[in-house]
């Protein structure tokens, strides 16, 4: 036989162990550049820019 438990656990604590396995909506924000949606402390895939400052290169200076 393997490991029982001595006591029976009650349904609050089950739901409080329970309580961190729910999933979330990553957080969204406006890029204030290009006005896309982006992820929050990102950069945006869009422009290429974060916090003000450019980043990544844009498809038209690749060019």
């Amino acid at each position: 036989m393997g490991a029982l438990p001595k006591r029976k656990l009650t349904k609050g604590r089950q739901g409080n162990r329970r309580s961190q396995q729910y999933l979330t909506m990553p957080t969204l924000e406006v890029c204030p550049q290009c006005k896309s949606v982006k992820r929050t402390h990102q950069v945006c895939h869009e422009c290429g820019t974060y916090r003000g400052m450019q980043i990544l290169p844009t498809k038209e200076a690749a060019e």
